[in-house]
């Protein structure tokens, strides 16, 4: 059995990892030279928009996937005209534009900031009158990690806000004084079978994220997979999700969500009997799911732009270290690490060990 995996990406590298063990092979599209996901199977060099290439990849493979949401929709229907895409198109046709899946979820019930399209300089002086200050602007498309978003804080602010925009079309939120940042990842496959892991608790800096780690037992958890079931019934969406959410007074409001694995879910690596890149290939494939129960108290914590050696992070207890094989620059996920832990206190002592790590890195 071969997988397509559209993206070469870290995330296509961990679901190779994942995969081989239980005798998948893999054959990876991207048009980027030696990307780090090339290393667990055929890396094939196209363009997204080489029709051709796409149809030769589709025809190489029994199935296909994709590692980031941002692949284009053309690329998909092309592969599907000859082989199964999960998840499916639907799925990346409302999360590539923040104003379709701000509206999906308003239509399936589940709540978020409130919002409004903004398209003119007048757009954005409306929002603020409607929706307050501070306000933030965000590209409705092809923003990540705290990309194409403006932080709009006053009334005085607004024509240098949308000059940074750059005209484009964004979308306007309210500021919400959030009490902290969870998201809920979970896979499902055709059969029905879903499965949810811990809920995790993260902490971005500069829009990228820093630190997750999972909260066996919260008491959001219950609410937060609600409105997951929510979004895979409507998608008919297989394969593994995650919801990104903020918590305003126990109250969860959806911020985005990614069809796809996710990086508030590496801890599932280590600290779950079966990992989101293992649950995430049994979904697409239709296969049992695996068992998502922690294994006790686990943090992920992203190496950005800098990455310590293994031998440094290996001497912390229940460390566990991926690299990604990428070039180090400024403000990019070059690896994470994951350490567990029987109990909460212990991981954090064991996080602040990491953390001393990097700032001497």
């Amino acid at each position: 059995m071969t997988i397509g995996i559209l993206g070469g990406g870290q995330l296509a590298r961990m679901l190779g990892l994942a995969g081989l063990p239980l005798g998948l092979r893999f054959n990876v599209f991207d048009p980027a030279a030696n990307v780090c996901g090339g290393a667990i199977g055929t890396h094939i060099r196209a363009g997204y928009d080489n029709s051709e290439a796409l149809q030769a990849f589709a025809n190489s493979v029994d199935i296909v996937t994709y590692e980031f949401e941002n692949v284009a929709i053309h690329a998909v229907e092309c592969v599907e005209e000859s082989r199964v895409v999960h998840p499916n198109k639907k799925a990346l046709f409302a999360t590539q534009d923040r104003l379709r899946e701000k509206e999906l979820f308003q239509k399936l019930g589940i709540p978020t900031v409130d919002f409004v399209a903004v398209d003119s300089l007048e757009d954005v002086r409306a929002a603020g009158e409607s929706l307050g200050y501070p306000l933030v602007l965000k590209s409705r498309s092809g923003g990540y990690d705290g990309k194409g978003q403006v932080i709009v804080r006053s009334a005085d602010d607004v024509d240098a806000a949308w000059a940074d925009t750059a005209g484009r079309h964004v979308i306007a939120e309210g500021f919400v004084a959030f009490d902290r940042e969870v998201s809920m990842v979970a896979a499902r496959r055709p059969s029905g079978e879903t499965v949810y892991y811990d809920i995790a608790e993260n902490a971005h800096s500069d829009g990228i994220l820093r630190v997750s780690l999972n909260k066996p037992g919260d008491p959001a958890a219950e609410q937060a997979r609600g409105h997951v079931q929510k979004l895979l019934e409507a998608l008919d969406y297989y394969g593994v999700i995650a919801l990104e959410l903020f918590d305003v007074g126990g109250t969860l409001l959806a911020n985005e969500y990614a069809p796809r694995v996710h990086n508030t879910g590496h801890w599932t690596i280590d600290g779950a009997v079966c990992s989101q890149f293992e649950n995430h290939l049994r979904a697409i494939l239709d296969w049992p799911l695996g068992d998502t129960s922690s294994k006790g108290h686990c943090a992920m914590i992203n190496f950005i732009g800098d990455i310590p050696s293994a031998e440094s992070c290996l001497a912390i207890p229940d460390a566990h270290y991926h690299a990604y094989d990428k070039a180090q620059r400024p403000g990019r996920k070059v690896g994470h690490i994951t350490v567990c832990a029987p109990d909460a206190a212990t991981l954090a002592e064991r996080i602040n060990r990491v953390e001393a790590l990097l700032v001497s890195a």
